[in-house]
């Protein structure tokens, strides 16, 4: 995936087959999220769930940066308003929106990741990121608590310890540090990047995506601690009766792709 410069907007969505990109697209800024792009996202991401013909989305940056994340601004305006929903609680939402996508979820990290970008990284599935990048998350210096479901997922995913790191101390960690405490799935030169994320796209999107979906929601539930057994034990037994599996069986039999 190219990145290319253009008019700075609210996130880009490109369709390339079985796949869907979205680009976040203000890359003066380093792609500050404005409160106009949290309501592109989850206009984007109900569009995306809503085609079956779509099988894995790919989240990126445009230009050096992954994302600054949410607009500094916007949070001091809205920490002073009377405003109902905080911004903490608008980025939430969007966040865990991202988390519960039925499709598999990739995040290229083409660069650094900070402050609440680095829960919107997170809530995707995998993070493929280049050696440059960087990550911190600066809420203690600047006097923020963050908001629970975000701290929810850095403890769940990384562990109390990287957790504490990352949010108490707000210093900014490496890519070696990152793909060390579990927040990047692969670290590689920028050259490399596309094809990495290319090779993982194609293997989500060949899989099956029912199953895939129901597995992908239990591993989310388990690691909420609210893990719905008597859903999980439906969906298992139906795939034992759905067209997935015997396609699958029959793919295996004759020594062929799957064709889902």
């Amino acid at each position: 995936m190219p990145d290319t410069t253009e008019t700075a907007s609210t996130p880009v969505l490109e369709i390339d087959g079985a796949r869907a990109n979205i680009r976040l697209n203000r890359p003066r800024h380093r792609n500050r999220l404005q409160p106009e792009d949290l309501d592109a996202l989850l206009k984007l991401f109900d569009r995306i769930e809503a085609d079956p013909d779509l099988r894995v989305l790919v989240l990126t940056g445009t230009g050096r940066a992954f994302s600054a994340g949410y607009d500094l601004n916007s949070v001091a305006e809205r920490a002073t308003s009377a405003e109902d929903n905080s911004a903490g609680s608008a980025f939430a939402v969007v966040a865990n929106r991202l988390e519960d996508l039925r499709l598999p979820t990739i995040c290229r990290l083409n660069g650094g990741v900070y402050g609440g970008a680095t829960d919107l990284a997170l809530a995707c599935d995998f993070r493929i990121g280049v050696e440059a990048c960087e990550m911190f998350m600066p809420a203690a210096r600047l006097g923020l608590h963050y908001y629970a479901s975000g701290i929810a997922r850095y403890a769940s995913r990384l562990g109390v310890n990287a957790a504490k790191k990352l949010f108490l101390t707000a210093q900014k960690i490496d890519a070696a540090e990152m793909f060390r405490i579990g927040y990047l799935t692969a670290v590689v030169p920028a050259d490399a990047l596309d094809a990495e994320v290319d090779r993982l796209a194609a293997i989500l999107a060949g899989n099956a995506p029912v199953a895939m979906a129901g597995m992908k929601r239990a591993i989310n539930e388990f690691s909420r601690g609210a893990f719905d057994a008597a859903a999980a034990d439906r969906r298992a037994r139906d795939s034992m009766r759905g067209d997935e599996i015997k396609e699958g069986v029959k793919a295996f039999a004759e020594k062929r792709p799957p064709k889902f």
